[in-house]
C-alpha cells in the first residue's frame, strides 16, 4: 500500500485548499489513479487498522440491494433489528441526518436512504421495469467475457436529489482477458484519509467474488478518483500515517459459493485476511 500513501503526500504537496458541502474544508487535487495487483496479496492498508467486517457488510448489503440502513447493522452484528438499537453503522449519520431531512422513515428498526448505491445496482428505474445491473453484468461477463461493456453505475441522474448520499463511487468496469479479472472503479469524491482505504478493499473483495461466480483468476483493481481531498480536520493524522512504513498485505480467504444469491447467505465472519498485522487505528472524525 505504498502508492496509497504515496497519494497523501501527493495531495499534501500539490494541493489546493477547497471548500466543501460539509463546510469542514479540504486540500484537493483533481484526478489520481492507483493500480493494485490482486495476485500477490489483499491491498488492506497496514499503516492503520482497516475496519474489515464494515468493508465486507457493507459489500454483502450493496449486493442484496438495500437501502435500510438497519438491514446494515444485522449483517453487520449478525442479529435481529430488534436487538440492534443503538448499535451504529458507517451509514447511521447519514440516516439520522440526510435520510432524516428527505422525510424517509427514520426510527429504531427503520432508517430509509432512499435509492443509494444497493438500490442502483439491483433495481435501477428505467422506462419499462427495473434493471439488475449486477446479474446482467455477471451473465455478459459470463456469455460475453471480451464486451467493453461490462459497466455498473450508481449515478442514476434523475434520483440523486432523493438519495441520502449520492454516489461517491460512482461508477465500475469489469475487463476479462487470458482467465483473469480486473476492475477499475471511478470515484468522484474521495475522502482519501476515512474513505479511499474503505473502497479499495471493498471493490478488491468485490473482484474476488465476482471472479469465484465466474470461475475467473483474479488480476488487478484500479482506483481512479476525481477530487481527491484531505479534510482540514484530518491533516495531522495524515502525517502521523505517512511517517509510518507500510508492511507485507494479507491474504483473503472466503467461503464457497457459485452464485450471487449463494455469496448473499454467507456471514461477514466467513471473509477472513490472513496474516494481516495493521498498526494502531488512527482516529479522525467523519464529515457527514
Amino acid at each position: 500500500m505504498k502508492q496509497y500513501l504515496d497519494s497523501l503526500k501527493h495531495i499534501i504537496s500539490n494541493g489546493e485548499a477547497r471548500e466543501d458541502r460539509t463546510g469542514v474544508g479540504t486540500t484537493s487535487v483533481f484526478g489520481y489513479q492507483m493500480r493494485f495487483d490482486l495476485t500477490e496479496s489483499f491491498p488492506a492498508v497496514t499503516t492503520k487498522k482497516l475496519a474489515w467486517k464494515s468493508v465486507v457488510s457493507e459489500l454483502l448489503w450493496m449486493l442484496e440491494g438495500s437501502a435500510d440502513e438497519r438491514r446494515l447493522a444485522e449483517i453487520l452484528y449478525d442479529k435481529p433489528r430488534e436487538e440492534l438499537i443503538g448499535k451504529n453503522t458507517i451509514w447511521t449519520a447519514n440516516a439520522d441526518k440526510q435520510g432524516k431531512e428527505l422525510g424517509y422513515v427514520n426510527n429504531d428498526t427503520v432508517k430509509d436512504l432512499g435509492p443509494v448505491y444497493g438500490h442502483q445496482w439491483r433495481t435501477w428505474d428505467a422506462q419499462l421495469g427495473y434493471v439488475d445491473q449486477i446479474e446482467e453484468v455477471l451473465d455478459s461477463m459470463h456469455f460475453n467475457p471480451t464486451s467493453r461493456r461490462h459497466i455498473v453505475s450508481a449515478w442514476n441522474a434523475d434520483r440523486i436529489n432523493v438519495m441520502a448520499l449520492p454516489p461517491c463511487h460512482a461508477m465500475f468496469q469489469f475487463y476479462i482477458n487470458n482467465g483473469e479479472l480486473s476492475c477499475q472503479l471511478y470515484q468522484r469524491s474521495a475522502d482519501m484519509f476515512l474513505g479511499v482505504p474503505f473502497n479499495i478493499a471493498s471493490y478488491s473483495l468485490l473482484v474476488h467474488m465476482f471472479a469465484q461466480i465466474l470461475d475467473l483468476t483474479p488480476k488487478e483493481f484500479v482506483w481512479t478518483g476525481g477530487d481527491c481531498h484531505i479534510y482540514n480536520n484530518h491533516m495531522e493524522q495524515v502525517k502521523q500515517q505517512i511517517e509510518r512504513t507500510p508492511t507485507a498485505g494479507p491474504k483473503l480467504e472466503m467461503p464457497e459459493f457459485n452464485s450471487l444469491p449463494e455469496l448473499l447467505t454467507k456471514k461477514t465472519t466467513e471473509f477472513v485476511l490472513t496474516n494481516y498485522n495493521p498498526m494502531d487505528s488512527i482516529k479522525a472524525p467523519m464529515a457527514v
